[in-house]
């Protein structure tokens, strides 16, 4: 990457230089091409003024020492005197460009090759009072000498310039990169006041990603060790009864007791197989919902008749309150959403407690509520209720059957549905958990 900025770097500087170098002899040139024109208009006037009968007797001799053609042309094109050839051999001016702007506009200019010195030539043409055309012409070899010498001078400065812009490029370009290797060394720990205003957004946004994976990787193993926890109570019970009753050790009434705990033990783990199966599922970002108009209410209702028995079990009483309401979700997740709330509703309830259902509308929004007159979550615990395996009575849990997961895949069911969730609670009076769609 270094070495890619670097030489585009230099090639900006290289193009720079180069159209700088151009632009400037395009404007030298310029300049000096007007000026010789200057030069050639007042020896012009300087001639006229000194000698305005256009005597050729009288033209001064160091014209010629310093390279100045004189020549006058009559109206009709025709040369009369010529300071550098033979002016009788020479053909009719009159199509010449500087000649016929002088006839129509008093005086022209042209830069053409001459065919009397052989060279390239500046021409400068007036018309005298007489009608005569005096031109006064300058060839370019001194020109282009100068022209060489500036043209050398130019080449030497742009490749001063262009090793100064070597030497900066380098320069800025390990500068550049500076910010840009300590986030590639440590970007966590990086202070965004090292980096550059534009990439503090960037060096943010990747410092929250890699502490979000951190996280979630603390996650997973905390996930993963509480897994193994606990699979492992009720695996290690079913294999001890297991092993007392295959040793002979029980009686027929420990026997029976015995195979009830086998079988609690084994309905819990599968329980929390099934949990942490459709945890996995839902974790997965491939996740095909099926979204279709669903009835919170009919759904409530069977939530409710399916815990008949265990609310009966737990001495609680379960209701279903409010009116038809149509809300497109994926069936089973709803589902599994409301048994989860309602199982925790009566798990963690009173003896003689009650669970409401209610199903309504607020602010346009479907709104499903489980209200228990439970055992209630401390304000400081509320927060933490729908991290995985997070209990608040762990002994109630562990007790009635919880694998401490229902809430967790609450919490994902309501995230899949772009949902929200709401939950209210006191110590001893109870809680009331709302799912707002």
């Amino acid at each position: 990457m270094k070495k890619k900025i670097n030489a585009k770097f230099l090639l900006i500087s290289a193009l720079a230089v180069l159209l700088t170098g151009l632009c400037a002899a395009v404007l030298f040139y310029n300049i000096l091409e007007e000026q010789i024109f200057d030069d050639l208009q007042t020896n012009a006037k300087l001639i006229e003024m000194m000698n305005p009968e256009m005597d050729t007797g009288e033209f001064p001799t160091e014209t010629e020492q310093n390279g100045l053609r004189i020549t006058l042309i009559a109206a009709d094109g025709t040369v009369s005197f010529d300071s550098y050839g033979n002016e009788n051999a020479m053909e009719n001016h009159a199509g010449r460009e500087e000649i016929k702007e002088a006839l129509e506009e008093g005086e022209g200019r042209a830069v053409r090759h001459s065919a009397t010195s052989n060279k390239h030539t500046f021409y400068y043409a007036v018309q005298t009072a007489d009608g005569t055309i005096l031109r006064i012409a300058k060839d370019s070899s001194s020109i282009y000498t100068l022209l060489v010498q500036m043209v050398i001078m130019i080449i030497a400065v742009c490749m001063v310039v262009f090793g100064l812009c070597i030497f900066w490029s380098r320069r800025l370009t390990r500068r550049l990169m500076i910010p840009i290797e300590k986030m590639a060394d440590n970007i966590v720990l990086m202070e965004e006041g090292v980096v550059y205003e534009e990439m503090r957004p960037f060096v943010a946004t990747i410092k929250q990603q890699h502490m979000d994976i951190l996280q979630h990787a603390k996650m997973r193993q905390e996930f993963t060790a509480n897994v193994s926890h606990e699979l492992k109570t009720p695996l290690t019970a079913i294999s001890g009864y297991a092993e007392l009753i295959a040793n002979g050790m029980t009686d027929e009434k420990d026997t029976v007791h015995f195979a009830q705990e086998i079988h609690r033990s084994a309905e819990r783990l599968q329980n929390l197989i099934n949990d942490i199966i459709k945890l996995s599922e839902l974790d997965d970002g491939d996740l095909q919902l099926e979204f279709e108009e669903v009835d919170l209410l009919e759904a409530a209702k069977n939530c409710a008749a399916g815990l008949e028995i265990f609310a009966e079990q737990n001495e609680v009483s379960i209701h279903v309150e409010g009116y038809t309401v149509k809300q497109r979700g994926d069936k089973s997740l709803i589902e599994e959403l409301l048994y989860n709330l309602c199982s925790n509703a009566i798990r963690y309830n009173k003896r003689g407690g009650s669970v409401t259902l209610l199903v309504y509308i607020e602010e346009g929004r479907s709104v499903l509520v489980v209200k228990d007159t439970g055992i209630g979550i401390p304000k400081d615990q509320q927060e933490r209720v729908f991290e995985r395996f997070y209990r608040v009575d762990k002994s109630r849990s562990k007790s009635t059957g919880g694998t401490g997961l229902g809430l967790a895949i609450v919490k994902h069911i309501v995230a899949q549905h772009g949902a929200k969730i709401e939950m209210t609670s006191e110590v001893g009076v109870g809680t009331e958990v709302k799912v707002i769609f």
